[in-house]
């Protein structure tokens, strides 16, 4: 059984199907292939000389570091990138915001991935009030204008958003919360972002209106099943690299 990729055109997280799933032995039977193709795709976009950018956003314990390490597991690791974005530092805070992310966008041939991204302006920095409404909302016709020019240079970019239900998050953080190994992956302020879930699910559902396009979509992809994920990220891909080489 083939998943296609429609949950990636819905651009409204409460319209997203969380209850797919994918049976373990097709999981392991799909994977292979795909990072097949993908250490495949890598290559000739080498040799093409294009970047690659691939953002991903979504819950905190939505599994986007995993799906991170599963797409990049065949990867020649002289090819790629993975950017981990935290909060900007004393230097990044005296600069305009996408200053920080203009130093790490991929050169021709390579692939960077943003694990968190420019799109925090108009996500934690809104919400939390780091940044004032004027700036958050200016942002989106800014970020869209980065974009731009990252596409006239060339670049191919694909974004990702990992969608789980607050439950599920809930479970997922109590599971790190009791094994001593992943402990350290939660924090306090994984648990105060909790109480303010629906303003970042509207603020995420505004951010996909207005910064979706042709050349740099959105997927929103249905995380409660990580294998589920894992395929549709990798499927995705995929897709857009044969699209945008071949």
């Amino acid at each position: 059984m083939k998943h296609n990729l429609i949950q990636s055109k819905v651009l409204n997280l409460k319209q997203l199907d969380l209850n797919i799933s994918i049976p373990s032995d097709e999981y392991q039977i799909q994977m292979k292939g795909l990072k097949n193709k993908i250490r495949d795709l890598t290559f000739l976009t080498k040799a093409k000389n294009k970047p690659v950018l691939i953002v991903f956003e979504g819950w905190d314990a939505a599994g986007k570091g995993g799906a991170i390490r599963r797409l990049t597991s065949e990867i020649d690791p002289r090819l790629f990138e993975v950017h981990h974005i935290a909060a900007p530092n004393e230097e990044e805070i005296k600069h305009h915001y996408l200053w920080r992310f203009w130093n790490r966008i991929p050169k021709i041939g390579h692939i960077g991935i943003f694990d968190r991204s420019y799109y925090g302006r108009v996500l934690v920095e809104r919400v939390e009030g780091f940044a004032n409404e004027s700036e958050w909302s200016r942002a989106y016709e800014e970020i869209f204008l980065f974009e731009e020019q990252l596409q006239s240079f060339g670049t191919i970019i694909i974004k990702f958003w990992l969608h789980i239900s607050s439950e599920e998050q809930l479970a997922r953080f109590e599971m790190r919360k009791n094994d001593p190994l992943r402990r350290w992956k939660l924090t306090d302020e994984d648990w105060r972002n909790r109480d303010k879930w629906q303003l970042y699910e509207d603020a995420a559902n505004e951010m996909f209106q207005k910064t979706d396009s042709p050349k740099a979509p959105w997927h929103l992809v249905p995380a409660n099943d990580k294998y589920f994920a894992r395929v549709m990220v990798m499927e995705a891909v995929v897709k857009r690299l044969i699209d945008e080489l071949e």
